[in-house]
């Protein structure tokens, strides 16, 4: 099938720029949030990071324009009833996206395929939500994914081969590089991903090395684009708290939260949302 018009729920860190990914593969993109503020917001974010490409040479003035006029954005999901694919970008809780993924079954034409983005949690019980689980499956967009090469896909149960070749074909469309792996907790990325993080938090709070040191002994010695601590601040701490949380119900005792990385969110100190977290931000 050729997927035309692509739906987005959420347009925070994640979700605007999942956003930016379809509308700059030419594809008309319907980004929905909870009010006219957050969206407004989101939007704004968009123009941003096109405008930033702009600036360094990355990006042609007139590809930026015509990447954000293919963006519209509303607050009801039934503005998302044609898309031949919606993509869901809220918070990492199961029973929130499958609520949405409930919500999308009523709004949507029964030919549209939803994907969630979820980076840790079950695709077969956000799918068993709906009464199209055979239309529904993983698209885990890593951060950020305007520019991130890869999208690992999972399939539910019930995926059928369908869904996942239509999904493939949009994401290698908008120049994306796909794998697709088995239903199991956190997948494959963040299996491995998340641990480190939440390891880093541990070497902070022992005193093994300061935050800097930990961050660059990553980038200069393992060629990390970014340390796991920075990196943690640019997701948000209370994401990766809730993606240690979720490894830590379903996996066990090895993947205990950090203290330090609990008690920084207990405090609010989020990362760059909230200019404070491992690091301070203007």
């Amino acid at each position: 099938m050729a997927i035309k018009t692509v739906g987005v729920v959420g347009m925070g860190t994640m979700g605007h720029q999942i956003g930016l990914v379809f509308a700059l593969g030419g594809l008309d993109t319907v980004m929905c949030d909870r009010d006219e503020q957050t969206c407004a917001r989101g939007r704004d974010r968009m123009r941003a990071f096109l405008d930033a490409r702009a600036a360094k040479g990355k990006l042609a003035a007139t590809a930026a324009a015509a990447a954000l006029a293919r963006v519209r954005t509303t607050t009801s999901l039934k503005d998302l009833a044609s898309a031949g694919l919606v993509v869901e970008a809220v918070f990492e809780n199961l029973e929130a996206k499958r609520r949405l993924f409930a919500e999308l079954d009523e709004a949507c034409e029964p030919a549209t395929i939803l994907a969630t983005n979820t980076s840790t949690l079950s695709v077969t019980e956000i799918a068993a939500a709906t009464r199209r689980p055979e239309r529904c499956m993983g698209a885990h967009f890593l951060i950020p994914a305007a520019l991130t090469p890869l999208v690992e896909l999972s399939r539910g149960l019930d995926t059928a081969p369908e869904t996942e070749a239509a999904v493939v074909e949009v994401l290698r469309a908008c120049g994306k590089e796909t794998v697709t792996v088995a239903d199991a907790p956190a997948f494959v990325v963040n299996r491995l991903y998340i641990p480190l993080l939440n390891e880093a938090f541990f070497l902070l709070q022992e005193g093994t090395a300061t935050a800097e040191q930990i961050d660059a002994a990553c980038v200069k010695g393992l060629g990390f684009p970014l340390g796991p601590l920075a990196a943690s601040d640019a997701s948000g701490l209370d994401v990766v708290l809730s993606c240690v949380e979720s490894l830590h119900r379903q996996l066990g005792d090895k993947y205990r939260p950090a203290p330090a990385l609990v008690k920084l969110v207990k405090a609010g100190h989020l990362g760059r949302k909230t200019g404070r977290g491992v690091y301070r931000y203007k």
